[in-house]
């Protein structure tokens, strides 16, 4: 039996049910970034974190990989509970790509380099395999004529849709993006979300942390309204934009829209 289906056997999950987090809790100190979040993302679904400065946003997604860890509540991704078993870690984060605000681009390797490092040293690809995989990326990013360049070389916007592909080199299940638009100039803006758009109707899992509106609203299947560490309000796309039930939520749409 596949690892996968053990652990959903284990965890009592369904397969259609790739992130569980039930009561996720995490303190900073006597802060509470988090007061007991739970929700459920399925296969295949876009969902889009929205909220103030300071709610809890990006703490969330980064537990969803144990960039940071959750103190307590559970949290469960493709039928693997993430605790400190340092296997369960691994096995996720090798599940799920994650692109931030800023690049993380190293900036002494080219473009190519910076794709083929992760699938040679994790996936142990060949050279071959993964420049070619990596060039596939880059045409469907947009920018195939960059691979020889270094990050230094390229616009804002070209560098991020480096990240993002640089994330699909390792075939994840689970991309995460928090506020992955928001270092970019207003004009570079629209190449990231066409990519993220594209990736959405691809049927890729997507968690994105994000601002931009239109982007909720076209491509989004929920949206989550994150204050002061707790969900306010989740909701289809139209329903959260047009009819939001929370007077929190209206404050904040009030706000932005």
């Amino acid at each position: 039996m596949a690892q996968t289906e053990q652990n959903t056997e284990q965890t009592g999950t369904s397969t259609d049910e790739i992130i569980i987090a039930t009561d996720v809790r995490k303190w900073f100190g006597d802060f509470q970034a988090l007061r007991g979040i739970s929700t459920v993302v399925r296969r295949g679904e876009v969902v889009v974190i929205v909220g103030p400065s300071g709610s809890g946003k990006s703490t969330f997604i980064r537990t969803i990989n144990r960039l940071e860890r959750h103190d307590e509540g559970r949290i469960i991704v493709d039928g693997i509970e993430m605790t400190d078993d340092i296997r369960n870690i691994s096995q996720i984060r090798s599940e799920i790509g994650i692109v931030f605000q800023s690049f993380n681009l190293f900036p002494h390797l080219t473009v190519l380099q910076n794709l083929t490092l992760a699938p040679r040293n994790v996936r142990h690809w060949n050279r071959a395999k993964s420049e070619e995989k990596a060039r596939q990326l880059l045409d469907r990013v947009g920018i195939p004529e960059q691979a020889d360049k270094f990050p230094a070389q390229l616009s804002g916007g070209q560098q991020q849709r480096v990240a993002i592909a640089r994330a699909l080199a390792m075939e994840p299940r689970i991309m995460l993006f928090d506020e992955p638009t928001s270092a970019l100039d207003p004009e570079m803006i629209k190449e990231v979300l066409d990519v993220m758009k594209e990736l959405a109707t691809s049927g890729m899992t997507i968690v994105a942390v994000s601002h931009e509106i239109g982007f909720a609203r076209e491509v989004g299947d929920r949206v989550l309204f994150f204050d002061e560490g707790v969900i306010v309000e989740e909701a289809e796309p139209e329903r959260f934009f047009n009819d939001p039930q929370h007077d929190r939520t209206k404050l904040f749409l009030s706000q932005i829209l």
